[in-house]
């Protein structure tokens, strides 16, 4: 799996690629959250448009991922989601968590 990061109006933008998955996965993005928070990051977006695969293990770490920044006053939003995560979270009702955008745009004005 690989992370890009990049700030764009205030927003640290987290750019994942690849899968979402127990061992390397999971543990990459929880490093590239916590990273960005050390940074004094507040406002987080993640892109899951270039992921292939999110397992429970890929699932659990972005409610993580939310539950830390928001403990510590952020916010954490996804975009560009595939529909294969679409539908992991559906299913685990855990789309009503996470505000979800369609383009970075969007996602961005929101904050």
């Amino acid at each position: 799996m690989k992370i890009d990061k990049r700030v764009r109006d205030g927003v640290t933008i987290l750019e994942v690629e690849g899968k979402i998955t127990i061992g390397k996965g999971d543990v990459a993005l929880r490093e590239a959250v916590l990273a960005a928070l050390g940074e004094g990051a507040k406002k987080l977006l993640i892109g899951l448009g270039r992921v292939s695969t999110v397992d429970s293990s890929g699932v659990g770490e972005l409610v993580s991922a939310f539950t830390t920044v928001t403990n510590r006053g952020g916010k954490l939003k996804l975009v560009n989601l595939p529909p294969k995560v679409t539908d992991i979270l559906q299913i685990t009702q855990l789309i009503t968590v996470f505000e979800t955008f369609d383009n970075e745009d969007e996602a961005i004005a929101s904050f």
